[in-house]
């Protein structure tokens, strides 16, 4: 059996996590990432056997089998580089659909992030939409959550807001930002509200709390949170001055058309 630190899935999970704490985007042992692994993925880093068995809470039937990395609950990102073994876990959703088998890591008695209902969900979404969506990520980018304190909490006036100040935006997310209101966090309900976001956005912002962000890669989903987050930040960075300047909608009709991707903008959000 190969030594799992050496897996790529896990070489690139650990850079990603280590990236998102040193932006500040995951502060002490906030923020969670869970990455759907193919079997021809681990197959050669884990044994047969379950190591424990971890209630979910929450029925996963419909991920019956499918094994996934995950960070663990009160876990500090800027640790996992250091002692990914006792940070992360690979569970399976077991056969009864309420139970996950931690088939390696966890190695001192901890569990998957609190959030793993609303990650499960949101895989359960997006699979539906594009099976090919294997990452979810959730964290707490700070000018993002600045901007929830002072903008209305409207899909569109809140995309526009982001797609207007920075000219890549709408090209690397032209379906739009979702958005929650305060929600509880760690319950099956804001799992299930950010679910039934994702069926249409690949970002859905939780009001003064971070954002959920699902993708093909790591490197997709981590992309569209840098994108976000910096966009944030140069909209709150201008606003006290006063804007005067921001791309139109015919710039950003320009923008949809010559990059191709209208068919993913929503009808009546640009004039």
């Amino acid at each position: 059996m190969k030594n799992i630190l050496s897996a790529p899935f896990l070489k690139e999970f650990v850079r990603t996590a280590s990236n998102m704490y040193r932006l500040g985007y995951d502060e002490r042992n906030g923020g969670n990432i869970s990455l759907l692994v193919d079997y021809d993925e681990y197959k050669d880093f884990v044994t047969e056997g379950v190591i424990r068995e971890i209630p979910l809470n929450f029925d996963a039937s419909e991920l019956i089998g499918k094994a996934f990395l995950v960070t663990g609950t009160g876990k500090y990102f800027k640790n996992i580089e250091y002692d990914p073994e006792v940070n992360l876990g690979l569970i399976r959703i077991g056969k009864d659909g309420k139970t996950a088998e931690l088939l390696w890591g966890f190695v001192d008695g901890s569990r998957p992030t609190s959030e793993l209902p609303s990650h499960l969900m949101s895989h359960i979404a997006r699979l539906k939409v594009n099976p090919n969506n294997k990452v979810v990520m959730h964290c707490h980018p700070g000018n993002l959550i600045a901007m929830t304190l002072v903008e209305k909490l409207d899909e569109k006036s809140f995309t526009k807001l982001i797609w207007k100040s920075n000219t890549e935006c709408i090209v690397v997310f032209p379906e739009g930002i979702g958005v929650l209101p305060w929600v509880l966090c760690g319950t099956n309900l804001i799992g299930e509200l950010t679910a039934a976001k994702m069926k249409d956005y690949r970002a859905v912002v939780w009001a003064n709390h971070g954002i959920f962000v699902v993708g093909d890669t790591l490197d997709e989903a981590f992309g569209i949170v840098e994108t976000i987050e910096k966009t944030a930040q140069i909209y709150m960075t201008a606003k006290p001055f006063g804007i005067i300047n921001t791309i139109t909608d015919a710039q950003l009709l320009e923008l949809v058309k010559f990059f191709k991707v209208e068919k993913f903008v929503k009808d009546g959000w640009l004039e």
